[in-house]
């Protein structure tokens, strides 16, 4: 396994895998995270994992630079093994319309019919690579290339909440309203983000999302669900 580890600036490490990205390479940096978590070392601060890396930030004046590289490189020996059990998160989702405003072009641009392109997006369980660049936005893989699409020319001002888009060979979810370039082809009334819980994000690295076509009136079920505190997201943990 080839590892490296550097510093960036004086708080802080990079763990780095030199491999592909893949399943089982985060299965890895999700096992050296639950033991960095179980070692609950005074002076470790907060990590952050990626697609290929694991950021460690740390407190200098409680550990110095070789104190906290020998701890991680021993982390990194043993945290080889994967779960044999995966959480699979099913998504609700409605495809197209006022919701989905790109899936009719990224259908005349594929040769299909917005059917088929439903039908290949929710035909995976999507791993979770990495959460990023919005709190609880999650890069997933899975995509079938028939269906992958460069991002927009000209990005949207604003995304609603819950959008589910495609940017080249990823598929994601908007937790929050925001800015964005990816083709949108529906949205989720699923909250990914919930700033006021003490758990504010719903989505784990690691983690598995279904898309589950809904109709109209299963969504704003959902919505009022939702706001009535009753819906239930569904969870299922299944082996590998």
């Amino acid at each position: 396994m080839n590892v490296t580890l550097h510093p960036l600036g004086e708080a802080c490490v990079k763990i780095t895998y030199h491999e592909e990205v893949s399943h089982s390479l985060t299965s890895r940096i999700q096992a050296f995270c639950r033991e960095l978590a179980s070692l609950n070392k005074e002076g470790i601060t907060e990590w952050v994992p990626a697609y290929d890396s694991v950021t460690v930030y740390y407190e200098p004046w409680v550990l110095n630079y070789d104190e906290i590289t020998d701890i991680l490189e021993d982390i990194t020996a043993v945290a080889t093994e994967a779960s044999e059990k995966k959480v699979v998160i099913t998504v609700p989702t409605l495809y197209g319309g006022e919701h989905g405003p790109d899936l009719e072009d990224l259908a005349k641009e594929k040769g299909m019919s917005q059917d088929d392109i439903i039908k290949l997006h929710t035909n995976e369980d999507y791993l979770i690579n990495m959460i990023g660049f919005l709190p609880g936005f999650p890069y997933l893989s899975g995509l079938n290339e028939r269906i992958a699409a460069p991002r927009l020319e000209s990005p949207r001002q604003k995304v609603p909440a819950g959008s589910v888009g495609i940017a080249e060979a990823q598929t994601g979810v908007y937790p929050i309203e925001s800015p964005g370039g990816w083709n949108i082809i529906g949205q989720t009334p699923l909250r990914l983000f919930q700033p006021e819980k003490d758990d504010p994000f719903l989505l784990n690295q690691g983690d598995y999302l279904r898309f589950q076509p809904v109709s109209k009136k299963e969504f704003n079920q959902i919505l009022e669900q939702l706001e009535q505190g009753s819906y239930e997201v569904q969870r299922e943990e299944v082996s590998r």
